[in-house]
């Protein structure tokens, strides 16, 4: 059995390896961009109370999910399959993923409201941007990561494990494990310690 439209799109993006690429005028992309977009919207119409189908179309929606993964919606991505949710995934309403790279998560990942991962980036060039030419890196978030409200992940970036981000945080740059990270652009803040094992706040 042959590759759906989807995938066969999601693995020839992921081919160009940062590679700019047609993501306007192209009929397969915008075909691939179109069957995702209805498979969201009707996820984003099942009522909150039925989880068996909610976690039934969201696996129909991405690459790959763990059993316990669950997304609230309203839910958003561009074509799903380079979408890879870990064990106990868990994001809050309004995630978006731009996945034309692959965007994978690690296990025990909890995403607060209205967060955005985002593969894609365009050409400064004026020219080629109005192409509609796109490029598309990787985003990687590894176990035990909490991204706070309104957090931005940009193209290329990989976030390790046992990771805090702190609300309204645009991650540009990638963040190593273990680590407080805050701002605009995401900085460091400070190491995870022995004192927040049982620290309430």
């Amino acid at each position: 059995m042959g590759m759906d439209k989807r995938t066969q799109v999601a693995a020839m993006i992921e081919g160009m390896n940062g590679a700019l690429y047609d993501a306007n005028f192209d009929p397969k992309v915008l075909e691939a961009l179109d069957e995702c977009k209805d498979l969201c919207y009707d996820y984003n119409l099942v009522r909150p109370t039925h989880r068996e189908e909610l976690h039934e179309r969201l696996a129909q929606i991405v690459g790959s999910c763990g059993k316990r993964a669950h997304v609230t919606p309203p839910f958003w991505c561009d074509y799903g399959k380079n979408i890879h949710l870990g064990e106990n995934f868990y994001a809050n309403h309004g995630l978006v993923i731009l996945d034309a790279a692959p965007v994978t998560f690690g296990h025990d990942v909890f995403i607060a409201p209205n967060c955005v991962f985002s593969t894609a980036g365009h050409p400064v060039d004026v020219e080629r941007r109005n192409e509609g030419l796109e490029y598309a890196l990787p985003i990687t978030v590894g176990d035990n990561v909490w991204l706070g409200m309104g957090v931005l992940v940009c193209p290329g970036v990989t976030i390790g494990s046992n990771v805090v981000i702190g609300a309204g945080s645009v991650v540009t740059k990638d963040i190593p494990s273990g680590v407080v990270a805050v701002g605009n652009p995401c900085r460091i803040l400070r190491e995870i310690g022995p004192e927040d094992e049982k620290a309430d706040k």
